[in-house]
């Protein structure tokens, strides 16, 4: 594994590959982490790397002109999966792009997810490299006010998770990449950390209340032992496509 080259996309400094991301350093692999908010640019030759992470964000897909880097991620993403076919994993926002970046749409969650919900696995994801030993039902950490739709037209699209408000909350292009709308790679100390983004603490509250953040990382801190094993699982599997 130690050769193995991972491209980590970020939108802002906080939002990493959190648990995966201790488990690819324990690994040793060869992490490059371009931070796009911070003006760092995607290098031109990404066919060197072996996989491509794309993390969360405050921002949202459509943002382009007030986040002119977004254009040329999208590009960097569909040359990466649709021409390249190598592995990746989006995550929220990374989920989203990559469902605009192979033919879906983004729009507003009706109405916004957050909190420690639950996801139903889809009968396909049986027999799926990386979710085939998930529970049928897992708990997961949504913190999202959009979401991607209208997939069914790409016929190598495979739904593999939805959660009673959102179809989409897993889903697969061919059996390389990989869109998770949830935070799947969460530590002990990542609700508070976001706590302190205001975007987020203003979805969050608008959403479960005033003070929602104590009793949101409260249900967070309870679930964490299976969410950081439903993670290490996803990694080891995501090691097999690399």
């Amino acid at each position: 594994m130690m050769s193995k080259k991972i491209i980590i996309l970020q939108h802002i400094d906080i939002e990493t590959p959190g648990y995966i991301l201790d488990l690819m350093k324990k690994d040793n692999l060869n992490l490059t982490t371009i931070q796009l908010d911070e003006g760092e640019k995607i290098p031109n030759n990404i066919e060197e790397f072996d996989g491509m992470f794309c993390m969360g964000g405050p921002m949202d897909t459509w943002m382009e002109e007030e986040f002119p880097w977004l254009i040329e991620e999208k590009n960097k993403i569909k040359q990466f999966v649709v021409e390249l076919q190598k592995p990746y994993l989006g995550f929220c926002l990374g989920c989203q792009l990559l469902g605009e970046v192979l033919g879906g749409d983004v729009v507003k969650s009706k109405p916004p997810e957050i909190g420690i919900l639950d996801i139903n696995m889809d009968q396909s994801s049986s027999n799926d490299i990386l979710f085939g030993e998930f529970k049928s039902t897992i708990k997961a950490l949504q913190w999202h006010s959009y979401e991607v739709q209208n997939l069914e037209s790409n016929h190598d699209i495979t739904l593999l998770g939805s959660s009673p408000t959102t179809k989409y909350q897993i889903f697969k292009y061919k059996n390389h990449a990989y869109g998770i709308q949830f935070h799947i790679e969460i530590k002990n100390n990542t609700v508070s950390q976001w706590g302190c983004v205001p975007e987020y603490e203003n979805a969050l509250e608008d959403c479960m209340g005033k003070g929602a953040l104590k009793k949101f990382d409260k249900v967070a801190q309870e679930n964490m032992s299976e969410m950081n094993n439903n993670a290490e699982n996803l990694y080891n599997n995501f090691k097999k496509i690399l």
